[in-house]
């Protein structure tokens, strides 16, 4: 996959915010349901 301006500094900037927030939006939300079915 490849974007005209992959390379310039703010999209991987907002690339990897986008990424590390999901992930910390998902681990949050995984924990959040074991809490509740536990």
């Amino acid at each position: 996959m490849k974007f005209q301006s992959a390379d310039s500094t703010p999209m991987v900037t907002l690339s990897a915010v986008l990424i590390l927030g999901s992930i910390a939006f998902l681990i949050i939300w995984a924990l959040q349901s074991a809490y509740a079915i536990g």
